[in-house]
């Protein structure tokens, strides 16, 4: 338990470093040579690669997939999950109007309003995606089956990250941002949760 703490800690630094130099515009050289670099690579595979990946993330996607695993998972999962997506979607917003960074100016593949600091798609991606990584790390007992069921996840939140900066509608920073605090959130919810059916087991145990 010790660890998650000390982890929740060291992201959260981490993430309050990457806010201070948005703020700042120390990001912005990082940031803008990324760009650059990506840029270079776009042609007509690559599109239509991250333009798909992209719309995992999307609402009408997301909302889909949480609204499947909150009927099949079981009770105390779907508390966590519905409470991490909740968490996840209000503090995006709220740090999306306090800091109001606006979007990149480069070239769009795609439509996207708001406000680009941090990336919604990348939190969300963490908050179900990620979710879903410690259902199958704590459930599949067949490491193969549950190694190769993470590494599908965790390639999948890495593309839709990259696909949202690709695309054309968020800095680096945002994404990186964006995985940090929704990680934050995510351990921190697993944890209060499981600390909860720790003391309530040795309730039980005690009668």
């Amino acid at each position: 338990m010790k660890k998650r703490y000390i982890l929740i800690i060291t992201l959260f630094i981490f993430y309050i470093i990457i806010m201070g130099m948005i703020l700042t515009n120390s990001f912005v050289k990082i940031d803008n040579d990324i760009y650059t670099n990506i840029f270079h690579l776009r042609n007509s595979f690559f599109d239509n690669f991250f333009t798909t990946i992209t719309k995992f993330g999307n609402t009408i996607s997301i909302f889909c997939i949480t609204v499947v695993l909150l009927i099949f998972l079981p009770k105390k999962d779907r508390y966590i999950l519905g409470t991490t997506v909740l968490v996840t979607v209000l503090l995006n917003q709220l740090v999306k109007y306090t800091i109001q960074r606006p979007r990149p100016n480069h070239m769009k593949l795609i439509k996207q309003g708001g406000y680009s600091f941090p990336s919604g798609h990348s939190m969300i991606s963490i908050a179900i995606y990620g979710f879903l990584i410690y259902f199958v790390n704590k459930n599949i007992k067949n490491n193969y089956l549950k190694y190769f069921i993470i590494s599908i996840l965790v390639l999948l939140i890495l593309g839709i990250g990259c696909s949202r900066i690709y695309v054309g509608v968020h800095y680096p920073s945002d994404v990186l941002a964006g995985y940090i605090l929704s990680s934050i959130i995510l351990i921190t919810i697993i944890s209060i949760f499981n600390q909860k059916g720790v003391r309530k087991n040795e309730k039980d145990d005690s009668h």
